[in-house]
């Protein structure tokens, strides 16, 4: 496929989505556009007021709490999640804030970008029966794990260093899920997806980078960045499309910044397996949360 649009995704009567940060940017075109196809979209949001503010904009939809640097709020909202989800988007993320702390004393970036969307994942599988999408960001490439200091608890922090850490997570959390549901014989996918450079408030976080960073930010997003209904357009891909399983969906223009959406390439620490294994085991570790389906005989690990 060279082309997609929302005019091309199918008919969403009677399918439930849950969108987490569904209340701007991306997250929230992509809500509009699998709520005029019908689908029940469940915005997911930290702050309601906003959420309701969006959900205003679009038919279809459910507004639901939910703070993803809070396991207790992640918790809550699995817990009264009671209908099947046909695809859950795991679309929230900060980006390169001041150093901060979840309520749980995680990083503030790792805890929300990939610990949050981590234990959402994993306490809503039983209910998921499509599909899995979480997005990422190329700037996936300038990361790597830090097994021994995955909470910037001893090194110096360094905002977007920590930012490229969460993004490269959200890939090898999508590689080791796929890998999983595969093992356990499950129908539902995972795949991944990034949005290039879309001219949403989350690239508007800068205030404490250094100013040659924030001047390339302004001329990014004034001159290349694309819109954020074409930003979502990767991620309705995923959503969707009929590709396989580990999939990752960005720009197909220059450098993969905007364009129409198909399938790239991702970084070799992206694809590392036995770091997406040990990345898994750790996580489990930290959010007490733990993969809930089981393993067939023929095909256990």
């Amino acid at each position: 496929m060279t082309t997609f649009t929302p005019g091309q995704i199918p008919a969403m009567n009677n399918r439930t989505v849950v969108i987490t940060g569904a209340n701007s940017g991306i997250g929230r075109a992509a809500a509009r556009a699998l709520a005029a196809k019908g689908a029940r979209v469940v915005l997911a949001v930290r702050d309601p007021a906003k959420g309701q503010a969006a959900a205003a904009t679009m038919a279809g939809d459910v507004v639901r709490r939910l703070d993803l640097a809070d396991l207790a709020s992640v918790r809550t909202f699995a817990e009264e999640s009671s209908d099947p989800i046909d695809v859950l988007i795991n679309n929230a993320g900060l980006m390169v804030p001041p150093l901060g702390r979840t309520a749980d004393g995680f990083e503030l970036q790792f805890g929300t970008n990939h610990l949050g969307h981590f234990a959402l994942t994993n306490l809503l599988l039983p209910r998921i029966r499509g599909r899995v999408v979480t997005v990422s960001f190329n700037g996936h490439r300038a990361g790597t794990i830090d097994f021994d200091d995955l909470n910037w608890e001893r090194k110096p922090y360094r905002a977007f260093r920590a930012y490229a850490q969460s993004k490269l997570a959200n890939l090898l959390f999508t590689a080791e899920l796929q890998r999983r549901l595969t093992d356990a014989a499950s129908p539902v996918l995972a795949v991944a997806a990034h949005p290039g450079l879309a001219a949403t408030n989350l690239i508007g976080h800068l205030d404490g980078e250094p100013l040659r960073r924030r001047l390339v930010h302004t001329v990014a997003v004034n001159f290349l960045a694309q819109s954020e209904q074409d930003g979502a357009l990767p991620t309705l891909y995923a959503a969707v499309a009929d590709i396989p399983g580990g999939s990752y969906a960005g720009p197909g223009g220059l450098l993969q910044g905007r364009g129409a959406p198909k399938l790239v390439g991702r970084s070799k620490a992206a694809r590392d397996a036995a770091t997406a294994r040990r990345l898994w085991l750790a996580s489990e570790e930290l959010t007490g949360v733990r993969f809930p389906l089981p393993v067939t005989p023929s095909r256990s690990r």
